[in-house]
């Protein structure tokens, strides 16, 4: 999709603040506010916006234990990876799960409130021969230092 300038200003400005005004947006790249929020919606219906969400202050929820888990699979049949994926989406402590290269197959972020919590969680996926895991490599989050907060939105530069 063919983005210009005020969608990328728009993209920018959203993944900042989700609920800033159809107003501040508009004095923002100097459109009416009718054509701006027209713009807004293009980029929503296009698939582009996939969605607005509340950040939550993650100890406002309780204590928890945040681990990235580096998890092989025995073998890379597309029925073992799909059961393997479905479970992954479905699994409320999984926060964020990514296919990746190297030495293990997807790396997974996941929040329980204690550790006893995650070794259940880990043994029980374990003990269950159909989700086919080799091994998972647990690596417990200390601190925090970047959390993710949108993608680079490429700079347009200015013609002459």
């Amino acid at each position: 999709m063919d983005l210009d300038r005020a969608d990328l200003k728009l993209l920018e400005m959203l993944q900042r603040d989700g609920r800033a005004t159809v107003q501040s947006l508009s004095e923002a790249i100097h459109l009416s506010a009718r054509a701006t929020l027209n713009r807004v919606r293009r980029l929503e219906e296009r698939g582009v916006i996939e969605g607005y969400r509340a950040l939550v202050r993650r100890n406002a929820l309780g204590e928890h234990v945040s681990v990235f888990a580096e998890i092989a699979l025995k073998d890379q049949r597309q029925a073992s990876v799909q059961r393997f994926e479905r479970r992954m989406a479905t699994a409320s402590e999984v926060v964020a799960c990514w296919i990746v290269s190297g030495r293990y197959d997807y790396l997974v972020r996941i929040s329980c409130p204690t550790l006893d919590d995650y070794h259940r969680l880990i043994n029980g996926w374990l003990d269950e021969a159909a989700l086919g895991i080799e091994k998972i490599v647990s690596n417990i989050e200390l601190q925090t230092i970047k959390e993710f907060t949108g993608f680079t939105v490429p700079r347009v530069s200015v013609p002459g």
